[in-house]
């Protein structure tokens, strides 16, 4: 009668484990996503023609972020305007602008004011 509680807790645990792993590899994404990594800054030469798109495009603020292999293009620049709102600038590999997101002044992630 002992071996039945010893049968169902090495069961148990086998499927926690099983669990975890598929958790681990949803996770991992896509191979071309693991390849360039979250969130890889623009860097080098790609920053400064990115940075002079996105402002062109914009009509001036200040770049506070980029990004490379974003999930809407090839490249990522956030612009803050003078009035503190930030435009996500989508760009493809020739530096053209391909779309852009505007984030209002104020605004948390969920839209609310």
């Amino acid at each position: 009668m002992n071996k039945r509680p010893k049968i169902l807790i090495v069961g148990a645990t086998a499927l926690a484990l099983a669990a975890g792993g598929a958790g681990v590899a949803s996770a991992g994404g896509s191979g071309e996503d693991q390849a360039e990594g979250p969130d890889v800054a623009i860097s080098g030469s790609a920053l400064d023609q990115a940075s002079a798109a996105a402002l062109d495009h914009t009509g001036g603020g200040t770049v506070s972020g980029t990004e490379v292999g974003d999930e809407e293009s090839r490249y990522e620049v956030e612009v803050t305007l003078s009035d503190g709102s930030q435009v996500d600038v989508q760009l493809d590999r020739d530096f053209s602008v391909v779309g852009e997101e505007a984030d209002g002044a104020g605004e948390d992630e969920s839209g609310d004011q």
